[in-house]
């Protein structure tokens, strides 16, 4: 039961580095639509892995799991679009989380791919 723990923290703390990421941000057009998908994509990765862990059988867990590896996906697509403006503190810490949700696309990968075994 510890992973299920470990993995719940990582994915609340990487919603919440997102989220003090793009406080940051220059305000742009294009970077104020692309942070409320950003926002909402890093948010759903955590909320559906737990409501995996609270799923009602062998399927809704999949499914959640799929969902939460899509949502890393889509905030990974998300982190690269925004608009830095060269700031390369802004991109230190965007190149940080891209490697996060890539390793969180993984991890839901390999846990979607041992559930199907």
């Amino acid at each position: 039961m510890g992973k299920t723990y470990d993995l719940e923290d990582r994915t609340y703390e990487f919603a919440r580095r997102v989220r003090t990421f793009v406080k940051r941000l220059p305000r742009t057009v294009c970077n104020v639509e692309d942070v409320k998908q950003l926002v909402r994509a890093s948010g759903s990765v955590g909320a559906n892995y737990i409501e995996a862990n609270d799923s009602l059988g062998k399927k809704d867990f999949q499914m959640r799991i799929r969902i939460s590896r899509k949502e890393s996906k889509e905030s990974r697509y998300w982190l690269k679009l925004l608009e830095t403006r060269a700031d390369e503190s802004l991109d230190a810490q965007r190149a940080e989380l891209i490697q996060e949700s890539t390793e969180l696309m993984h991890i839901f990968g390999a846990i979607l791919k041992s559930s199907t075994d």
